[in-house]
């Protein structure tokens, strides 16, 4: 089954290539998505895919290999829309 989640992450996580961070994740597993960076400087997060592969995703968000100091991460999940490909804005 498939599952969306919107992860909004918190720390200093914009200019230390943390999109491209979740892209090489999302990408490797097959999920669709995007990573984009907020005005107030967060990283949303959207990620859809098999259930396990996005929960692994969003426990990677903060995990020792993420680049930069993430302070938080604030996750909801939503219905799936189908998404396919993974994109950085």
């Amino acid at each position: 089954m498939n599952r969306r989640a919107v992860a909004v992450v918190s720390g200093r996580v914009q200019g230390v290539g943390y999109r491209w961070f979740v892209r090489e994740l999302a990408s490797s597993a097959g999920l669709g998505g995007s990573a984009r960076n907020l005005p107030d400087g967060r990283v949303e997060v959207v990620v859809e895919g098999p259930a396990e592969a996005v929960d692994a995703l969003l426990d990677a968000l903060d995990g020792p290999r993420a680049p930069g100091t993430v302070q938080r991460v604030d996750r909801h999940f939503e219905p799936a829309q189908g998404s396919t490909g993974f994109t950085t804005a």
